[in-house]
């Protein structure tokens, strides 16, 4: 295990009650580099959308928690928020809760000379992700090859 992943399973323990007590949903943790700073993230989410204020709470409680732990080395900025509309999919229950939904999908190479693809999530299991197109037909891809996978949003 990297060190990056143990500080986000160790975040996602930390988090596991605070979200409970509240009746949330902890999307993802993640703890990446951008422009030489560390960022630790958690995105949560609730029934009817996550408010300002539920961010705080979390964050309060949560800030409180890293500071009296300290397991990460590094200086971070911490921020709690919404996954938003483009939330990829990554986790099982990600896949889950999509089913039947319209995602958008991108792969790493040319497929049949594109790399976009936008269909019904059908299935999925461990390797492979399955969409019905709009021409009704069903394409198979191996998670392997997706860059991006996550709903559709239509403004």
């Amino acid at each position: 295990m990297t060190k990056r992943e143990m500080y986000e399973q160790r975040t996602e323990e930390i988090l596991a009650p605070i979200i409970e007590e509240h009746e949330f949903e902890l999307v993802d943790v993640e703890y990446v580099k951008e422009g030489g700073t560390w960022y630790l993230r958690a995105y949560i989410d609730k029934p009817g959308g996550i408010t300002i204020d539920d961010c705080e709470t979390v964050s309060r409680r949560l800030s409180d928690i890293l500071d009296e732990k300290d397991y990460i080395e590094d200086a971070y900025i911490l921020e709690v928020s919404s996954p938003g509309l483009g939330r990829p999919l990554r986790k099982e229950k990600d896949f889950k809760r999509s089913l039947g939904e319209e995602v958008e999908l991108r792969t790493y190479r040319m497929i049949e000379k594109r790399k976009e693809f936008t269909g019904i999530l059908r299935s999925y299991d461990e390797k492979t992700v399955t969409i019905e197109e709009e021409e009704g037909g069903m394409r198979t891809f191996e998670k392997s090859d997706i860059a991006l996978i996550r709903l559709a949003f239509d403004f």
